[in-house]
């Protein structure tokens, strides 16, 4: 692009994708007198899910807005909680989130994940057909057309992601009532039902048990319930205060 030139203000929350604005925040970028406001964004390293509030000389645009040389943009961050209309709240994870996934899961929240890598094409159609917010920190991913929607993960951390998400979509928890490997959900079941699947110390040491619906995985309170117990503790308090 080599027409006149805009001046954008990126949010703090925003700069860490825009190298070329820092540290003040601020760039510089040519228009067509085509292109919109959205793609020039997009342009300069920004995903539109991560997005909420453009602002042209003070006054609020669309992202299909046309800019005009001259003209001063501010590109204010997605609030918090963010709010997804159109379908229940489900999300989907790319193929390098599955700790978050089974975090997710563990708190009641429906999240599909698959342990290969689908590419990109087949992720965004799957949040599309399924309308799933596909979690990623894959910039190129979240800025494909046929996604749903999306949102940029920031963490490297899992128990900083957890918070994240929980954070910014404040999903409603039920805790231990999805299956961690499948996503599917627990029922009760009985020690005669699962026993196949007990070592010799696991069925004489625990009577309580639930079985995934889908696929038949069984559950007990083992060796890592207290490490999972301090998940789920953590994230109904901080939703309860939150709330």
């Amino acid at each position: 692009m080599n027409g006149p030139e805009i001046h954008v203000e990126f949010a703090p929350e925003l700069r860490l994708f825009v190298p070329r604005a820092r540290p003040t925040g601020t760039a510089r970028t040519a228009t067509d007198g085509v292109s919109t406001l959205g793609h020039l964004v997009e342009s300069l390293g920004v995903p539109l899910t991560e997005v909420g509030t453009l602002l042209v000389d003070g006054r609020e645009v669309p992202p299909g807005h046309v800019p005009a040389g001259g003209e001063s943009v501010r590109v204010r961050p997605v609030r918090h909680p963010q709010r997804v209309p159109g379908a229940p709240l489900r999300f989907l994870l790319d193929v390098h989130l599955g700790t978050l996934a089974r975090r997710l899961r563990l708190l009641g929240v429906d999240t599909a994940y698959e342990s290969t890598d689908l590419g990109d094409p087949a992720l965004a159609a799957l949040s599309a057909a399924e309308k799933r917010v596909l979690l990623s920190r894959d910039r190129g991913l979240l800025r494909r057309r046929e996604l749903w929607a999306g949102a940029y993960v920031y963490s490297t951390r899992p128990d900083e992601q957890l918070q994240e998400v929980l954070d910014r979509f404040r999903p409603g928890l039920s805790p231990w009532t999805r299956c961690t490997a499948c996503n599917g959900l627990l029922r009760a079941a009985t020690k005669d039902e699962v026993a196949q699947q007990l070592k010799g110390g696991t069925q004489r040491s625990y009577d309580v048990f639930a079985q995934c619906a889908a696929c038949g995985r069984a559950y007990w309170r083992g060796a890592h319930h207290e490490q999972l117990e301090a998940i789920v503790e953590r994230a109904v308090s901080r939703s309860t205060q939150d709330g």
